[in-house]
């Protein structure tokens, strides 16, 4: 086996570049960046299967399909504009450390003297900055739900 070294040369000043075809008129830089941002949603198929520790689906319906579709497209635009309000923020987190941090967030029920609770664990690492950045009001640490009956 041998290297035609002329091929080799003649193919490196392609490295790194892509051809592109679109029926849209946007700019020729709009299309690219937008093909270059694709990673994302590969990146959320990935995290939606280990996050939400969902199996494979086999869809056998039309519907069904274009709901996994529909709601994996939904959680990428949530994605999305989190991160645009982040960086707003100037908030440097990664989505992954940002997941884990919310993950980290639950509520957990009590019931003490007749009474029922509901108090939420404390916020560590961004869990606050995605709150802050989404314009949601944290819930309280203690909330009183009611006397039991």
């Amino acid at each position: 086996m041998s290297i035609d070294e002329e091929a080799v040369k003649g193919d490196a000043r392609l490295y790194g570049k892509f051809v592109l075809t679109t029926n849209t008129d946007l700019p020729a830089a709009e299309v690219a960046q937008t093909y270059k941002s694709l990673w994302r949603v590969e990146r959320t198929f990935r995290e939606q299967k280990s996050t939400l520790e969902v199996r494979p689906l086999y869809h056998h319906r039309d519907d069904t399909c274009i709901g996994h579709i529909v709601t994996s497209f939904l959680a990428l635009r949530l994605e999305v504009d989190l991160q645009q309000r982040l960086d707003e923020r100037e908030v440097k987190v990664s989505w992954p450390d940002l997941m884990r941090d919310l993950g980290q967030v639950h509520a957990v029920l009590l019931e003490l003297d007749g009474k029922r609770y509901q108090l939420r664990t404390d916020m560590i690492g961004s869990a606050h900055h995605a709150f802050a950045a989404a314009g949601v009001r944290p819930p309280s640490p203690v909330t009183l739900l009611g006397v039991i009956s």
